[in-house]
């Protein structure tokens, strides 16, 4: 290699320092980091197509997705967000909001900077959408044309009931937009069984991937809307990309191809372990081990009893210590916890990630530490 130097030096800034334990991007499984490393070739390649196809199909039984079609942005999932804006809303159309956290505050002004108004159903920080109240709001706004749903809030670890909110929004006849962002690869998805209209993740999150692709599920229904929507922009054209799958197995614009054969490895190792289940069962394993931790620590959780999310705790803090001081103590020791996100909650909270690759050897000493921290502040503290 002729320059080396010029990749220690660079390594010397970046060279893995913590056990990840973030919100996100996460630690990447080994098996993803090795076949990111393969050199580039034309996204227009035989070799391309296959991949591209078979990366469509698996994500399809994945989330379960019998009508519709699987489309991959090169972005971060919040290109969804604005997606679903722009292509199935009319212009200075009305959008019910459901907010229980910073990320459903983040789909409300993706909304409104986009021309249309966001009718706000918002939660307390730890609560989800109760069904009722989402009724209630649904038969009062009879002139939405759309709900949406953070199916996971990552800032107060929450899983929201999304197939009882979904029947909901069903009942009313409206589309559902839900953003799984930190729930795809984590939570369960049943596209068409719960009657979604678009579902949208990122490879960062639970899939343990680098960030740079989002994924989503899109219904007929969304497309039928786009084709005589206008205005409805290039990059994010939901009627384009479904063509380009369809005549060229790929995307109008260059994508991420590491991360996408990343997400195929991750794909065919979710089958190798015995399906989408199993998966699943380890990702309610690891979230089990880490509540449980933090139980036992004398620490309480932000999210409301049978509503925790599978993939981030969000932890409530002793009285008189902050969250930034438990993440940076955190910090010195190694472990890469996530902060306080979100107005009200910022200071009182710190977040445990529980995505990506990690092993429950490492989970047990992540805990292991909190204990001693959490131990170390209170003394210093004189709690």
């Amino acid at each position: 290699m002729q320059y080396e130097d010029a990749v220690k030096e660079v390594y010397e800034i970046v060279k893995p320092k913590y056990k990840l334990f973030t919100a996100g991007p996460v630690a990447c499984f080994p098996e993803v980091l090795e076949i990111m490393k393969v050199q580039m070739f034309s996204h227009r390649a035989k070799e391309y197509k296959i991949i591209h196809r078979d990366t469509l199909d698996r994500l399809r039984k994945f989330l379960e997705v019998e009508d519709g079609e699987i489309i991959i942005f090169p972005s971060s999932g919040t290109g969804f967000m604005e997606a679903a804006i722009r292509n199935a809303v009319s212009l200075n159309g009305k959008v019910l909001v459901t907010i229980i956290g910073a990320f459903g505050k983040r789909f409300a002004d993706v909304v409104e900077s986009n021309g249309r108004e966001a009718i706000k159903l918002e939660f307390e920080p730890g609560n989800p959408v109760d069904p009722n109240a989402l009724d209630e709001a649904l038969q009062k706004n009879k002139d939405v044309e759309a709900v949406t749903i953070t199916y996971n809030e990552t800032s107060t670890g929450v899983l929201n009931p999304l197939p009882e909110l979904a029947k909901v929004v069903k009942e009313h006849d409206k589309l559902l937009f839900v953003d799984a962002v930190s729930a795809m690869g984590g939570a369960d998805i049943k596209f068409s069984k719960w009657g979604i209209d678009v579902v949208f993740g990122s490879s960062q999150k639970a899939f343990g991937v680098p960030p740079g692709l989002a994924v989503a599920a899109i219904s007929e229904r969304v497309f039928e809307i786009a084709e005589k929507m206008p205005n409805r922009g290039w990059y994010f054209d939901l009627p384009l990309y479904r063509k380009f799958n369809k005549e060229k197995d790929g995307t109008p614009s260059t994508p991420p191809m590491p991360q996408l054969f990343g997400l195929n490895v991750v794909l065919r190792i979710i089958e190798r372990m015995g399906g989408k289940e199993e998966w699943l069962k380890m990702y309610q394993k690891r979230a089990e081990m880490i509540r449980e931790g933090v139980k036992e620590i004398g620490l309480n959780l932000l999210a409301k009893p049978g509503y925790e999310s599978p993939t981030i705790t969000a932890v409530l803090t002793p009285e008189g210590i902050k969250g930034e001081e438990i993440y940076n103590a955190m910090r010195e020791r190694g472990f890469e916890l996530a902060k306080g996100y979100g107005k009200g909650i910022k200071e009182k909270t710190f977040r445990i990630g529980h995505m990506g690759y990690m092993t429950f050897e490492v989970i047990q000493e992540m805990l292991d530490n909190l204990k001693e921290v959490i131990d170390e502040l209170k003394r210093k503290k004189g709690l």
